[in-house]
């Protein structure tokens, strides 16, 4: 399957390299990036969530494309499309997504990636919803979420089962987005 790599303005979407990995680990270790997450990662399950992703691309044609800024070619994160299948009631989805280095914060990268990632979803891989999730108290991701169009109904909040039952982030928000309608 083709795996189509996505531009924006100024982002490149694309396949991972292996020079993304040393990056990619220090955003993955950053307290700050990973707040709303359980644990840091590792270096060797960092290097693994490539692996995943990459697979995923294998097997899907998308999946949570490197997102490289125009021009100067530095490795900022990740957005895109990951089929989750976790124990859950309104799984398996297509969960649009991102994580982008601090550095990387407060310039607009995270929706403008997400927007051409659920274009992508839509029009070229034919999906007719994506939801979204993150921990409650995740403002960011949720504003995110918020800017793109998704909506979030109170009653569908869960506390995610992979997240420990006693840690402040296991209760989490979902939001969805559907297909636009046609005319």
């Amino acid at each position: 399957m083709e795996t189509a790599r996505l531009e924006t303005e100024r982002l490149i979407m694309r396949r991972w390299r292996e020079e993304d990995r040393e990056p990619f680990a220090a955003m993955n270790a950053d307290p700050e990036v990973m707040e709303h997450f359980p644990a840091l990662l590792t270096r060797e399950r960092s290097d693994a969530l490539v692996d995943r992703i990459e697979r995923h691309f294998d097997e899907h044609g998308y999946s949570l494309w490197a997102l490289e800024l125009r021009g100067s070619g530095r490795f900022i994160g990740f957005a895109g499309l990951m089929l989750q299948t976790f124990d859950a009631p309104f799984l398996p989805a297509v969960e649009i997504g991102w994580r982008l280095a601090r550095s990387a914060w407060g310039h607009g990268y995270a929706i403008e990636a997400a927007r051409r990632a659920a274009r992508y979803a839509f029009e070229e891989a034919g999906l007719d919803g994506l939801i979204s999730m993150t921990a409650v108290q995740n403002r960011r991701s949720r504003s995110v979420m918020e800017r793109l169009g998704m909506t979030r109904d109170p009653a569908e909040d869960f506390d995610h089962p992979l997240v420990p039952k006693d840690s402040p982030i296991s209760r989490h928000v979902l939001y969805r987005l559907r297909r636009p309608a046609t005319t």
